[in-house]
């Protein structure tokens, strides 16, 4: 249980959930632009509960290694496998964005879900991802991003309630990323929020495991202090950050 303090990526381990922006819509879109199927090798970069690397193993039959740096995200992740029987097919590790314990050129794919946005020295987390993909494989990234400049109260609200500590960058700073670590015909597609494509969010998982959610909260409100503090604290965005915060599924090719 993540106690005495609690923070954003604590609570989604313990809670059994991972959230990224666009919900599974937006996850199938960047598998298909990174042309993943059946013969595919993919590394999942930031897993966190092994929502995606699950799912590509049971929807395409692929191999996937997914990774992170939280030990508590990883044992979440090997369970969600046994249960989904998929365990043949997905191995998990703990390690670091930024230096990625695989040999060169491995990959045929390598994705990376509302990570880099929240690691300061971004451009070498994506130059990871690129010398990690085999020649004419893709990296496939979906992040947030300012859509236009944001007041101060927006950024400092939007920084705290998602423990974002680096800047989150514009569309022109993600494509330059992946043009700096040498990936080409760069595909960029933004989006706004938009409730009907987040709900997809509870596609990625079982009735049992939304139950097992539901109780874990439960029990972390009744049992832990500082979960209450946690939920009393002002978290609530400003009513016109979606104005201004919005996200985009990048997918670069490597020569």
């Amino acid at each position: 249980m993540p106690d005495p303090e609690i923070s954003y990526f604590e609570l989604q381990a313990y809670v059994g959930t991972t959230k990224h922006m666009g919900g599974l819509e937006t996850t199938k879109e960047l598998i298909e632009l990174c042309h993943i199927n059946k013969g595919s090798y993919v590394l999942d970069v930031g897993c966190g509960v092994g929502a995606t690397a699950c799912y590509l193993a049971k929807r395409f039959g692929c191999r996937v290694i997914g990774v992170d740096i939280q030990e508590s995200m990883i044992a979440r992740s090997e369970e969600r496998a046994q249960k989904e029987g998929v365990e043949n097919l997905v191995e998990f590790k703990v390690a670091d964005a930024q230096n990625l314990p695989f040999e060169n050129a491995l990959f045929d794919a390598v994705l990376c879900e509302s990570v880099v946005t929240f690691i300061e020295d971004k451009q070498r987390v994506v130059s990871e991802c690129a010398r990690v993909t085999k020649s004419g494989g893709y990296v496939g990234l979906n992040e947030e991003l300012w859509l236009k400049t944001p007041p101060a109260q927006v950024v400092e609200r939007v920084r705290h309630i998602w423990s974002i500590k680096p800047n989150i960058l514009t569309l022109e700073g993600w494509v330059e990323l992946l043009e700096g670590a040498g990936l080409s015909n760069i595909v960029a597609r933004t989006y706004k929020f938009d409730a009907r494509r987040e709900s997809t969010q509870v596609k990625r998982y079982r009735f049992e495991d939304m139950w097992r959610m539901f109780y874990r909260t439960l029990f972390l409100y009744i049992k832990s202090p500082a979960f209450r503090r946690y939920m009393a604290a002002d978290r609530y965005l400003p009513k016109d950050t979606f104005e201004y915060l919005g996200y985009a599924i990048f997918a670069g090719r490597k020569p």
